[in-house]
């Protein structure tokens, strides 16, 4: 029997004590030294904390933007079925990232540890760029929404080099922002609320 993978959640009391929020929530300096902080963090086994809105699952959701002199780019692709989500595949995406495990607690910085090692696992980035984290997601419209809350981060890149290193990560390449307005009922809740609130 496979191990139950241990991720980090955080409680749904913290996010109310600190100010309940549905969609995308830009003031990041009022959530992140709560959500951040080890007191209020804990490791649960995901078979269990799936299907328990009490426990957020935190989740970095990095996007990939490029921009030139005519247009910003950012890179897309399809979830496939081998991508950990079930409820999500077959959906595009603009975010990459997932959970953050216990297996990345060796060094002093959890949260950053685990972005850092799900962005090798799904892309391989040839270019270097800077990143920032610019907003927060909790989507409490569906089942899958109401476990996790999603931290933003977008990250600007050099060039357009990145490819997908997930076999899982279909059709992927970097699309100008107004397409993928155009397409935006075909991608995924969290990718969406980012298009209207950090593109439109």
């Amino acid at each position: 029997m496979a191990k139950d993978e241990e991720v980090l959640v955080v409680s749904a009391k913290l996010l109310d004590q600190i100010g309940f929020f549905s969609g995308f929530q830009p003031n990041v300096d009022r959530y992140l030294p709560a959500l951040l902080d080890r007191a209020n963090q804990s490791f649960r086994p995901r078979s269990l904390v799936e299907d328990d809105p009490s426990y957020k699952q935190l989740i970095p959701y990095v996007i990939l933007e490029y921009s030139d002199a005519h247009t910003t780019k950012i890179f897309q692709y399809t979830r496939g079925k081998g991508q950990g989500e079930a409820r999500l595949h077959a959906l595009r995406s603009i975010g990459i990232g997932g959970h953050i495990s216990v297996d990345d607690t060796e060094g002093d910085d959890w949260y950053n540890t685990g972005m850092q090692r799900e962005l090798a696992e799904e892309v391989k980035i040839d270019c270097g760029g800077q990143q920032k984290i610019v907003g927060l997601i909790y989507d409490d419209t569906s089942e899958v929404g109401r476990v996790h809350l999603g931290v933003v981060h977008i990250m600007q890149l050099h060039s357009c080099k990145v490819s997908s290193a997930e076999i899982d990560l279909e059709f992927a390449g970097f699309k100008p922002i107004e397409e993928i307005r155009e397409e935006l009922n075909r991608y995924e809740t969290w990718s969406q609320l980012c298009i209207k609130h950090l593109y439109s």
